[in-house]
């Protein structure tokens, strides 16, 4: 119950960190942090507007997207705090999850009949599956590493105590941080400020939401943020440290992400578009040296 509380919270200032770290980069007067929360709240207070094209699906999906976010918060721990739900195996269950919230944000933009939101549900959905076995892999190399299944039993019996295992780590980092980006359809793969329809991702695939429907979907990515963080908090955050330490450097790695995110999109370009997927792919790719290198490890593989 911890660990789901702490997501919420960290949730909430997230992207106002990312917003305040842009506009401090570009010299522009910084909003206050919880700026995208106000700006929810007033969405929250508006009512939804719909094109008569659309059926029930693009009515029910905003909804669908964010609960499927807040279900998958509770499979998350976080450090010695277990997940308000657990079992083995749960760490597939969870990227099901989150793809089902995806699958009905992609139907909901096909279910305009708009080619623009068309073009976005494709784009989003390509990357998405191509996103998808570098989490797997990446999960599958832990699980074997610490010879469990469970999201709380294998963060809480992974060890860093050999130059191996700090790679391990290290990469693991550095594979979340992207599937992260890429889920959330930010830098370098899509660019959440651009208005030109012809690039844009994840935006233009929202175009038709409005009111109580888009509050929902900024919600719900403020979620993804948060879990995708505390899922990077695991591989530092020690289960035998004290209580409070470990909430104090889950915050502390929440705003440390949220700020490396923002300093990521103030100075990184997008891809090319027809960049995208090899790029994509090579997160795959990383995540295959990780099992390699688990394997040599748990002596699966002998090197002579």
């Amino acid at each position: 119950m911890v660990s789901l509380v702490l997501i919420l919270i960290s949730s909430l200032f997230f992207v106002g960190i990312i917003v305040k770290v842009k506009a401090k980069i570009a010299a522009r007067r910084m909003p206050p942090i919880l700026q995208p929360v106000y700006d929810a709240i007033r969405l929250f207070k508006k009512g939804a507007v719909y094109s008569r094209t659309t059926s029930v699906v693009f009515k029910i999906a905003p909804l669908i997207y964010f609960a499927s976010a807040l279900v998958a918060t509770l499979f998350v721990p976080i450090g010695s705090f277990g997940a308000f739900l657990s079992f083995e195996g749960d760490f597939v269950f969870f990227a099901y999850l989150m793809g089902l919230g995806k699958f009905m944000m992609i139907v909901s933009a096909m279910d305009t009949g708009s080619g623009f939101e068309g073009m976005g549900a494709n784009r989003e959905s390509l990357y998405s599956m191509l996103v998808e076995p570098a989490f797997f892999i990446l999960m599958g190399s832990v699980a074997l590493f610490t010879n469990n299944i469970s999201f709380h039993d294998l963060f809480l019996n992974f060890n860093v105590d050999t130059n191996l295992s700090y790679i391990i780590g290290i990469a693991s980092i550095y594979v979340l941080v992207f599937i992260t980006m890429v889920e959330n359809s930010r830098m370098p793969v899509d660019d959440p400020k651009t208005h030109l329809e012809l690039t844009m991702v994840h935006e233009v695939m929202v175009l038709d939401n409005s009111g109580f429907d888009l509050a929902l979907i900024h919600v719900a990515s403020w979620l993804k943020f948060s879990i995708f963080g505390a899922l990077i908090s695991n591989f530092i955050i020690q289960s035998s440290w004290a209580v409070h330490w470990q909430i104090a450097a889950f915050f502390g790695i929440q705003v440390a992400f949220s700020f490396a995110v923002g300093v990521l999109e103030a100075f990184r370009a997008r891809n090319k578009m027809e960049k995208n997927p090899q790029w994509i792919l090579m997160l795959s790719a990383i995540s295959v040296v990780i099992f390699l290198t688990v394997l040599i490890i748990t002596q699966k593989i002998i090197l002579n």
